[in-house]
């Protein structure tokens, strides 16, 4: 195998194009795991890192069907409205929504590995333009598959630190419900734009901005709100569960 200067350049742009590609995602999957048991919560994202590294392999080996996954858009971003439904409209008040619902068994699964499974489906749903775009850089596997996986293991930290965000201001809830939305309309727009139903897509610039501006207007009332104190017990957690 022979390596150029220009195969580590694309990586490295690869890297930076994943995290741009898939900065909403990491809001929704750390709100997704939210609700697990702290001590969970690391297996979780554990798990669906390994999850995202299989489904990003057997993706980039397969790139020129995974057009075909357009559904799974369609698929996201009606559950994405749906938990921003269930969440301001299913969950009472301010202070209740602020309390992250906990997670429930699905399909059988206990909640845990429910919870995995829908990190995944999101996931794939946020993966298909990310992985397109990378093939269309390089025609090496190699090159696409390190990018890919790089920004994967760079995502995964950025999620961390949104749930230690989030436990520390938990009114943030409201406005990160409120991302989940726009996210999920901007899979739907895409959706029917792959179908030829419209002919308008969100820009990435518009849809990132927009998602700055709601997660910093949210987090300037959080503050003034002041950060919740951790109980003993959340602490305690959080040390043995820090140190596994």
């Amino acid at each position: 195998m022979h390596i150029q200067l220009s195969d580590l350049f694309t990586v490295g742009l690869l890297v930076v194009l994943e995290g741009l590609l898939s900065a909403d995602n990491a809001l929704v999957v750390a709100v997704m795991i939210l609700g697990l048991p702290r001590r969970q919560q690391k297996k979780a994202l554990r798990y669906g890192l390994v999850g995202a590294f299989a489904f990003r392999i057997a993706a980039t080996l397969l790139a020129v069907y995974l057009i075909r996954l357009a559904f799974v858009k369609l698929l996201g971003g009606l559950y994405l409205v749906y938990l921003t439904y269930q969440h301001f409209f299913r969950s009472g008040d301010a202070e209740q929504r602020s309390k992250p619902r906990p997670a429930k068994p699905w399909l059988g699964l206990p909640a845990l590995w429910g919870t995995v499974v829908k990190v995944e489906l999101v996931n794939i749903a946020f993966s298909v333009d990310s992985i397109l775009v990378a093939v269309a850089m390089s025609s090496k596997t190699w090159v696409v598959l390190a990018g890919g996986l790089i920004g994967i293991v760079a995502m995964r930290v950025v999620i961390s630190q949104l749930l230690a965000i989030v436990r520390r201001y938990p009114t943030l809830v409201d406005g990160a419900f409120i991302i989940i939305a726009i996210v999920g309309l901007k899979l739907l727009i895409e959706y029917a734009a792959a179908m030829s139903w419209i002919h308008f897509e969100m820009p990435k610039w518009l849809s990132l901005g927009v998602i700055a501006v709601v997660f910093l207007a949210a987090y300037v009332i959080a503050r003034r709100k002041g950060p919740v104190a951790e109980s003993d017990d959340e602490a305690a957690t959080a040390l043995i569960t820090d140190n596994e």
